[in-house]
């Protein structure tokens, strides 16, 4: 191997929950030219990263945090001036991707680190370092460390590393003495192989450490160093207090198949985890909302099996109106608190689970929000669950904070079911409830939030702040909240000193760690906050945010780290940013698309055939673009899968770009969509959808938001803007309708073709997207360095072959529907030559809704 990892160590340090990891690679170019070396490490998204530095013939490059807004600038000069630059964005469920390269001599070697933070969350009774562990290739020195210090001492330590056979976990090296542990990870290179005769390496999954402290019925347990302290409070041996649960359930038309399956799955077990005392009620929505048995049950075993023989009725149709359910469930604990029906001492919460906007009765966000907001005036907890990858996660994490919840994100896999059954755990057992934590009042500043709703089991309150009064011996604390029976008030007394001392003869211990824990916590809850403020208010926030990430150097959502890397790299700039929670960075990861237009690149290599089409490759950490020289009226076979007797194909339509100018533009004007075996035919343009079912023939026009669902196919349409269409469980599509305006009127319609679920297409799937919904992997083997972006080249084998490919940014409608966004993707010329079977005439059709199989 010519580019080798010939050391990686991971080192965390755990202080208190908080914990400080350090990844360190090193790599060596044994080939006799110049390689691109890559460095590439998942991290938990609710870390920050605080550092990363590259060094290459003994001259070391640190990045720099900056404001979002300056790094961004730099990031653009760079491009304008024809250099390399990469954002970084990748995001996953759990993890986010951080990813950099940098250009390497021969016999050259280069040492990349990279420092993140993270305070670990107490859930379900233990807290969790997961240590992502994916080098790729067998490394000769390869090492994790990881330290434990807490001072309450440690109940319990597991390590679980999946990707370790049974006769290997023995290299796993474990060892606690009461405030402390140490786990250790050296496997030797013999140790890594995959198997006897092969250099895969093992070396592929989650290394992760659980361990919980050890607790009682006190106010927790306070540490401080030099001037900060962190005070956390989950005490055991309390009494369960009852809770109230109204769960309003989406099942419009967009649910259909594996998505309403899955949630009748996890109801029906979630209504059986429920207890005797607590109480319950279903509210199921489409257009309108139906409660069930129009009442609060308790939850009963003769209730709690009528209750999950309705659910397994529950069935997908009509639209999506959200406003309704949502002032209903609020009116129906209203209604059972005012007649007593409810114990006096209960936690009440309402919990949403939705897929889509809501598209009936009251449709802007904004006012939902108020709604809502308006009729829970503080008395009830909700819970917004987003399923899939359509909701708008921004409204529902909004609505949630606003009325003292969390939003999640349910993704849509096989264990979607144990995803909601997983969060529903999380608010199962509440044992407190109004807790307020109290300090000396003039001896304490920059307190984090210090008052809670609820306090559940398995979790735990954490709360830091500065201490102003140099002169202060004692911290005292008191915490007062409502127990299941009655009042509860618990006392705490530290010398600051003493304390102090315990923590600093902890050698390994990072610096001042409290002090930093206080800045994550604080620009966490700040940027909670931020989510719901007004105008004034969130600009006080957002200042705040910036002042402390700068401060403490944290790659927040208001800044990026900056990289410029050597001059043998042109002076090539990097920007790291944190990836957010949106709708569009996961499909960016999900998706293959056509969106039918292609545009010359800004300082890139210009590309002026179409339409173009995206694929990703390498597990959607990169992709590849190449463009179909196509006629105006040409039809294009883009999927044809003869297992489940099923083709989509798109008709080219051609537009004048300017009156000026006679050159015509292609793009996609129609669809086509056939499932023979459903007897099933779906006719898009930008005027209408036709739909022709069996014998029955129905017509829609995108000025409407509708939808339609059958036993084999479900269609939702929002006005103006995209069109879902589910097929059974074979697979699900989004058409976007895109209408680039100039001078406020439309200069062009086209469409986009987006790809959901591609893995439940068969082996046999051809066409011009269907041949690629399998992984896809291509090897980058070299990198022509160029003096400019324009002439970033490579060599790539796909498929067995080799290609000549360049760096060029493509436009991507979806993120901008009128503008488009470029992005950066790898380009092969020719129409594809090479990544593509056989040539783009082979794909050409003479029928919309012609049925043709390779």
């Amino acid at each position: 191997m010519e580019l080798e990892i010939y050391g990686m160590k991971i080192e965390s340090k755990v202080t208190s929950r908080f914990a400080h990891t350090v990844v360190i690679s090193r790599v060596v170019n044994r080939a006799n030219e110049s390689r691109e070396a890559f460095f590439e490490m998942e991290l938990p998204k609710t870390a920050f990263i605080t550092n990363f530095s590259m060094t290459l013939d003994g001259v070391t490059y640190v990045g720099a945090v900056k404001e979002k807004e300056v790094a961004q600038k730099q990031y653009q000069e760079a491009v304008s001036r024809g250099q390399t630059a990469g954002l970084v964005k990748a995001s996953g469920r759990k993890m986010e991707k951080f990813k950099v390269s940098v250009n390497i001599g021969p016999t050259k070697k280069v040492t990349f680190e990279l420092t993140y933070e993270e305070l670990l969350k107490r859930n379900l009774g233990k807290y969790e370092l997961n240590i992502r562990v994916k080098p790729q290739q067998l490394v000769k020195h390869f090492q994790i460390d990881v330290h434990v210090f807490e001072p309450q001492g440690i109940a319990f330590l597991n390590v679980d590393a999946k990707f370790l056979t049974n006769n290997l976990t023995s290299i796993v090296k474990k060892t606690l003495t009461g405030t402390k542990a140490h786990v250790s990870f050296k496997p030797t290179l013999e140790q890594q192989h995959k198997c006897p005769d092969c250099h895969e390496t093992i070396l592929d999954g989650d290394f992760i450490i659980e361990y919980d402290v050890n607790r009682d019925l006190s106010a927790g347990s306070v540490q401080v160093v030099n001037g900060y302290f962190v005070h956390h409070f989950a005490p055991a041996n309390l009494a369960r207090i009852p809770k109230n649960v109204i769960f309003v359930i989406d099942h419009s038309g967009s649910m259909s198949g594996i998505k309403m399956h899955q949630t009748n799955e996890a109801l029906v077990k979630i209504l059986d985890d429920m207890g005797t005392e607590d109480h319950f009620a279903i509210n199921i929505f489409d257009d309108i909302s139906e409660i069930w048995g129009n009442a609060i049950f308790q939850a009963t075993p003769s209730n709690v099996t009528a209750a999950k023989k309705f659910v397994q009725t529950i069935s997908a149709r009509g639209g999506t109106n959200l406003n309704d359910p949502m002032l209903e469930a609020v009116r129906l604990l209203d209604k059972a608190h005012q007649d007593k029906q409810l114990p006096e001492r209960s936690v009440s919460m309402i919990i949403l689970l939705t897929d889509g906007q809501a598209n009936v009765g009251e449709k802007i966000p904004t006012k939902i929000e108020q709604n809502v907001k308006n009729a829970v005036n503080g008395r009830y907890s909700v819970y917004c669950l987003g399923f899939g990858y359509d909701v708008e996660f921004s409204f529902l994490e909004k609505m949630a904070l606003e009325n003292n919840g969390v939003a999640r994100r349910i993704y849509e896999d096989s264990d979607a079911p144990l995803q909601l059954q997983g969060f529903y755990d999380e608010v199962a057992n509440p044992l407190l409830l109004d807790i307020e934590l109290q300090y000396p009042e003039n001896a304490i500043s920059e307190l984090t939030q210090a008052n809670f709703k609820q306090y559940y089991d398995g979790s735990e309150i954490v709360v830091a702040g500065k201490i102003s009064d140099n002169n202060l011996d004692l911290l005292r604390t008191e915490v007062f909240a409502q127990g299941a029976n009655e009042h509860l008030t618990l006392k705490a007394e530290v010398n600051i000193s003493e304390v102090e001392n315990v923590t600093q003869q902890q050698q390994y211990i990072f610096g001042d760690f409290t002090e930093r824990l206080w800045a994550y916590l604080t620009i966490q809850q700040l940027l909670e906050k931020r989510v719901s403020a007004e105008t004034d208010e969130k600009k006080n926030l957002t200042d705040r945010i910036l002042e402390l990430s700068l401060k403490y150097s944290f790659v927040t959502p208001l800044t990026s780290m900056v990289v410029t890397k050597p001059e043998e790299n042109k002076n090539d700039t990097f920007v790291a940013d944190k990836p957010s929670e949106d709708v569009n960075v996961e499909r960016h990861q999900k998706l293959h698309y056509a969106p039918g237009f292609a545009q010359k690149g800004r300082a890139f290599t210009s590309v002026d055939t179409d339409p173009h089409f995206i694929i990703s490759i390498n597990d959607h950490s990169d992709a590849i673009c190449f463009n179909i020289d196509g006629k105006p009226g040409a039809i294009l076979n883009l999927v044809a899968d003869p297992s489940t007797d099923f083709v989509v194909n798109g008709q080219l339509i051609g537009v004048k770009e300017t009156e000026n100018n006679k050159k015509i533009k292609t793009y996609f004007g129609k669809f086509g969509i056939v499932n023979n075996k459903m007897d099933v035919k779906v006719e898009v343009s930008t005027q209408m959808i036709a739909v022709s079912y069996g014998e029955d023939k129905v017509s829609f026009s995108w000025s409407t938001t509708t939808s339609l669902t059958k036993e084999s196919f479900s269609i939702s349409i929002m006005k103006e803007k995209n069109l879902t269409l589910t097929m059974g469980d074979d697979a699900t599509f989004v058409i976007v309708l895109h209408r680039v305006r100039k001078n406020h009127t439309v200069h062009r319609d086209f469409l986009g073709f987006y790809t959901i679920d591609s893995h439940r297409f068969s082996n046999m799937t051809h066409g011009l997207l269907g041949q690629f919904y399998h992984q896809v992997n291509a090897e980058i083997f070299f990198i022509h360095p160029g003096l400019d972006q324009s002439k970033l080249r490579a060599k790539m084998i796909v498929k067995g072959q080799k290609l000549r490919v360049t760096r060029v940014y493509e436009k991507d409608y979806r993120l901008d529907s009128e503008h488009g966004t470029n992005i950066p993707c790898w380009f092969v010329r020719n129409n594809g030559k090479g990544f593509i079977d056989g040539i783009p005439t082979d794909y050409v059709v003479s029928s919309l809704l012609e049925s043709v199989y390779p």
